[in-house]
């Protein structure tokens, strides 16, 4: 039996046993986009209800980021052969699709596999406990989300200069790298930019209030 020819670049990729893809784009966008919406619209409704706006948003984020981390990411990390998926499972098919942006996921590169694995396994569980920690306002929530958001600037980072070390050639066409190589991947630096900004602000803020405070009691102590 003739093995079906996959569209990804490079052309002489090896993908034994690969079924195409049998979902259209529309289809995985609609899903992806509607799930999506449910988990953002029940974090805003019910764990939000008492939050500054700012708050809301920021938990709806750390909501949608930490279940994309964990399911998504987590079923290509252990789900090495998703392309020889022949089930219409909708987590292969998802693959099989961002794929044709950067086929280095298809090919199971080793900085692709190992950014990911760490994203699933300990970045999507620490983004969840992030909206705990929003929730019950923690003392340490400021500091966690900027963890977090430092450690997902950093895996953008590595993500994308690997790529152009390694000729930055790995998407089926322009529309597909700029749809999905560059344009979904850009809101994970550009929302943990403005997150890291704002923790950084409100860190500071209280170390210098925490100094003020300290001063003012050593102060009347010596009097």
């Amino acid at each position: 039996m003739e093995e079906a020819a996959h569209p990804y670049v490079p052309r002489d990729l090896k993908l034994p046993g690969y079924v195409p893809i049998s979902m259209s784009m529309s289809t995985i966008l609609a899903v992806y986009l509607g799930a999506s919406l449910l988990v953002v619209s029940l974090v805003w409704l019910l764990l939000g209800r008492k939050k500054a706006k700012v708050e809301k948003l920021l938990m709806c984020w750390w909501a949608f980021t930490g279940l994309t981390h964990i399911i998504l990411e987590g079923y290509f990390v252990f789900t090495p052969e998703f392309f020889k998926d022949n089930t219409s499972c909708y987590l292969a098919e998802v693959w099989k699709e961002y794929s044709k942006g950067d086929s280095r996921y298809a090919g199971r590169d080793s900085a692709i596999v190992s950014i990911e694995g760490i994203t699933a396994v300990i970045v999507g569980p620490v983004c969840l406990l992030a909206i705990y920690a929003i929730a019950k306002e923690k003392s340490y929530s400021y500091v966690l989300q900027l963890a977090i958001s430092l450690g997902q600037l950093y895996g953008c980072l590595v993500y994308f200069i690997t790529a152009i070390l390694e000729g930055d050639n790995f998407a089926t066409n322009s529309f597909y790298y700029y749809s999905y190589y560059i344009g979904a991947n850009g809101w994970w630096i550009l929302i943990p930019l403005l997150i890291s900004f704002r923790c950084w602000k409100k860190i500071c803020a209280a170390v210098a209030n925490n100094i003020v405070e300290t001063k003012t009691k050593t102060k009347k102590k010596l009097r």
